[in-house]
């Protein structure tokens, strides 16, 4: 393990106001308590947490740089960095020195990010870091039912706060611990807790802490957007201190030397490796290269980005014979949509051998009164699709159900469908009636948890030539269309609002490769024995 270095020098920030001074002895007392603490994670795991130089860059200069009054200069500070640099031990070690090491009698720290769950990853680390303390043990009662730490000397507490705001007011804060400030869905919660909810306390302290986003309408792109205006001095306030590891919108991306600039514990908490192979990976994929620049670079990108390389779509175009799969072992993905709109239903056969391909044979159905007005009103060529078979109509101005419910039965004569996943929304009906044909249905979410793994595992089959898809036009269009979307922790799912156009084909697509996978011949999965796809 690489050694952890220590600060050699110092020099306190420029951003110091008229009169205030560097207190070496404050410094130094906040850097010796979190230096007492010990590390909670992998490799590290009891080892003294000794900061690192832009972390002991960072507690000097908010617990060193002291106003006149005697009380410290800066009450927000906005760390915006890149992912695997030690943020959550960072933010778990001020959030136990407000607590315990800041001498405020009946302090209130609270503990803050997008929801419960996120901000529970900082509160578990210091609830592991008070355990390897005998100290802070012995002085500390943890109330794990309510996310809370008591410090019994002092009567302060840190507790964890989801983002019902609306509860927040009337809170008497000392510090505020914010994690993953950019996945905030609104900026209620921020405003609640960092207006007038410490004017009580000497010196409360805003932490921020943060990698780069993708919204740019969000609370934390406007507290990005001010420490950039004070960075580069267009404004000036003494009492906000930023700082952003970053790479620059105009740098090579490729370049080793900027993945430093945006990952001040490279080669300490995160080994340059990695990033090289997630570089590799996004060289090839313009949805990882988003990935890529936000959670490697600390960039700020778009929220969405056409993700699938089309060039690399049509190497997959080897010939599909229905015909030749009867009898084989299949799974299905329904995507309804709505009854106006267009259905989609989609076979993938897993392989058979080791060199064999996955085999995908969709199937579109649109409502027939509306296929002239479709054709004119959205310039796709509907009317040329359904005349060479690759899309079939209904009678009516509506999806007809009933139509597509036997033309199943009738695929599940042909060919042994396993299973079929369907999103939930809208397709009660249909799914007891399959349920009834004798046919497997199985509900498959449409968020982040369900839809990333065989999302990213049709880009690495797609991206390795090991799908069949005959070309099929539709699916084509469809695939061409997805916009991708993706979450705080890197995982993605088609975005149906972004894209494009019509994308239920990929969606169903998605949903069948995730059941050909975990399923396919074994009752095992292959995500099982693998691990998932990680870029």
């Amino acid at each position: 393990m690489a050694a952890i270095r220590k600060l050699k020098t110092y020099k306190p920030t420029i951003f110091k106001a008229d009169g205030s001074v560097y207190n070496q002895d404050s410094a130094d007392t906040a850097v010796a308590f979190i230096n007492c603490l010990k590390h909670t994670k992998g490799e590290w795991y009891g080892q003294s947490f000794e900061l690192i130089d832009w972390q002991e860059q960072i507690i000097r200069d908010l617990f060193g740089v002291i106003k006149p009054n005697g009380y410290r200069q800066f009450n927000t500070a906005y760390i915006e960095i890149a992912k695997k640099q030690g943020k959550s031990e960072l933010a778990a070690a001020v959030a136990l020195l407000l607590t315990c090491g800041d001498f405020e009698h009946g302090g209130e720290v609270y503990g803050c990010a997008s929801d419960r769950q996120q901000a529970s990853i900082v509160f578990d680390v210091a609830v592991e870091m008070v355990e390897q303390c005998p100290a802070l043990k012995a002085r500390i009662k943890p109330v794990l039912s309510q996310k809370r730490l008591v410090y019994k000397p002092l009567g302060s507490f840190y507790q964890v706060l989801s983002a019902e705001a609306y509860t927040k007011h009337g809170l008497n804060v000392h510090g505020v611990v914010f994690d993953e400030l950019h996945a905030q869905p609104n900026r209620q919660l921020f405003d609640v807790m960092t207006h007038g909810s410490g004017d009580a306390r000497k010196q409360p302290l805003y932490f921020l802490i943060t990698t780069a986003g993708n919204d740019q309408h969000s609370i934390c792109y406007e507290v990005h957007q001010k420490s950039k205006d004070i960075l580069e001095g267009r404004k000036v306030d003494p009492t906000f201190y930023p700082v952003i590891y970053g790479a620059d919108e105009a740098d090579d991306w490729t370049d080793p030397k900027v993945w430093a600039k945006a990952n001040p514990s490279m080669g300490i908490t995160v080994d340059i490796e990695k990033i090289q192979i997630a570089c590799e990976n996004a060289k090839q994929n313009p949805a990882e290269e988003n990935l890529f620049r936000q959670l490697r670079l600390n960039q700020w990108v778009k929220q969405s980005v056409r993700w699938m390389p089309m060039e690399k779509w049509d190497k997959c175009s080897f010939a599909v014979d229905p015909d030749s799969f009867v009898g084989r072992q299949c799974y299905g993905g329904l995507d309804l949509s709505s009854t106006t709109d267009i259905t989609a239903f989609v076979l993938v056969f897993p392989p058979e051998y080791e060199d064999d391909k996955y085999i995908i044979l969709p199937h579109f159905w649109i409502p027939e009164d509306n296929l002239d007005l479709r054709v004119r009103r959205d310039h796709v060529p509907y009317d040329i699709w359904e005349k060479q078979g690759f899309l079939k109509t209904t009678e009516g101005n509506v999806v007809h159900y009933g139509y597509i419910e036997n033309f199943i039965e009738e695929l599940s004569l042909k060919y042994n469908i396993r299973e079929i996943a369907f999103d939930r929304w809208g397709a009660v009906q249909m799914v007891q009636n399959l349920e009834g044909l004798g046919l497997t249905v199985v509900p498959f979410g449409q968020g982040f948890k369900d839809m990333s793994p065989p999302t990213k595992e049709l880009m690495k089959l797609t991206l390795e030539e090991k799908i069949a898809h005959g070309g099929h036009p539709v699916l084509r269009w469809m695939m061409d269309n997805i916009f991708i979307r993706t979450d705080p922790a890197g995982n993605i799912k088609p975005d149906k609002e972004k894209s494009t156009e019509k994308i239920d084909g990929a969606v169903a697509t998605i949903m069948a490769l995730d059941r050909a996978i975990r399923r396919g011949g074994t009752n095992n999965s292959v995500y099982d024995n693998r691990g998932l796809i990680v870029f």
